[in-house]
C-alpha cells in the first residue's frame, strides 16, 4: 500500500509521459509496494484532473475481459478505465499515431445506455434492459509504460491503458438483436487492414458474454461511489488480439448482421 504522496507521485509521472509521449519504467517497479486499491486511486488523480480541465466521463472500458488475460496477469476479474469525451475519434476523420506512446487497437461491442444501471446486484437482465442501443466500436489503447511491460497495478494506474474510442454508424437495440435472430454473446467479428483479414473473433470471447462484463462493471465501480448513467458508453472487452497501429494503417471492423466501424491513421 502506497501513501498519497507516493500515490500523487505515479499519477505524475504517468501525466507527464502521456503529455510528452515518452513513456516510462513500470511505476510497480518503482514502487513494490502498489496494490490495486493504490492503482485505482492513482487512476482517479488523473482522471479528476482531466475533469477539473473541462474533460466529461463518456463512458467506462473493461480490460482483461478474456480468460487469457486473465491468466497471464494471475488474476480472476477484469479491471476498468474511464472513457472521456476528449477521447472520442470520429470514423471520418485519421488519427494521428504520433500522438501515442504505443498505439494499439482493440475491437469491440459497445453498449450505449438509455437508462443509469443499478450498482450493487447489477444483473445481466438489468444491463440489457437498460441499454438503449450496441454498436460497432474499435477502442485505441496505448500504454505509457515502457514497450508495455505492465503488470496489472501498472495498466489500471494508467487508465486501464485506454486512449481512444470510435464508433460505427450501426445502432441496433437488443431487442432488435433478438427479432434478427441474433444472439449478443455470439456474434462473429473480423478485422481487416486494408483488404487483408489480420484477425477475427467472437463476441462470446468477453466473459462468455459481454453483457457479463458490463453488469460486472456495475457492481465493481459502484464500491468506488460511480455509477454508469444514462448516455455513457461502455466497452465490455476485446473480441479479438489487439493489433499495433502505425501511420497509414486503415484498419476496418466487421460484426455480422451488425454493421462495421473504420479506424484510420497518419
Amino acid at each position: 500500500m502506497l501513501d498519497g504522496t507516493q500515490r500523487a507521485s505515479v499519477a505524475e509521472r504517468l501525466w507527464e509521459a502521456e503529455r510528452d509521449r515518452v513513456p516510462i519504467e513500470p511505476p510497480t517497479n518503482a514502487f513494490p509496494g502498489i496494490d490495486v486499491v493504490d492503482a485505482y486511486e492513482i487512476q482517479l488523480i488523473n482522471i479528476r484532473r482531466r475533469l477539473a480541465a473541462g474533460a466529461r466521463v463518456y463512458g467506462h472500458k473493461v480490460g482483461l475481459s478474456s480468460p487469457v488475460m486473465q491468466r497471464m496477469m494471475g488474476v480472476d476479474e477484469p479491471d476498468y478505465g474511464h472513457l472521456l469525451d476528449t477521447m472520442v475519434l470520429p470514423e471520418d476523420a485519421p488519427i494521428p499515431a504520433g500522438r501515442y506512446c504505443y498505439p494499439r487497437i482493440e475491437v469491440e461491442i459497445g453498449y450505449v445506455l438509455g437508462a443509469s444501471l443499478p450498482g450493487e446486484g447489477c444483473t445481466e437482465e438489468d444491463v440489457l434492459a437498460a441499454t438503449e442501443y450496441v454498436v460497432p466500436s474499435i477502442e485505441l489503447i496505448d500504454s505509457r509504460v515502457r514497450d508495455w511491460r505492465i503488470r496489472l497495478a501498472d495498466t489500471i494506474a494508467d487508465n486501464a491503458s485506454s486512449a481512444g474510442v470510435i464508433l460505427g454508424e450501426a445502432r441496433m437495440s437488443p431487442a432488435e438483436l433478438t427479432a434478427a435472430g441474433m444472439d449478443i454473446a455470439d456474434i462473429d467479428v473480423v478485422l481487416y487492414a486494408g483488404d487483408a483479414e489480420i484477425t477475427r473473433g467472437n463476441t462470446s470471447a468477453v466473459l462468455g458474454d459481454p453483457t457479463t462484463a458490463v453488469a460486472w462493471l456495475a457492481r465493481k465501480v459502484a464500491s468506488f461511489g460511480v455509477k454508469l448513467e444514462a448516455g455513457h458508453v461502455i466497452l465490455p472487452g476485446s473480441c479479438t488480439r489487439a493489433v499495433d497501429a502505425r501511420a497509414a494503417d486503415v484498419f476496418r471492423a466487421e460484426f455480422a448482421g451488425l454493421g462495421s466501424v473504420t479506424a484510420r491513421f497518419e
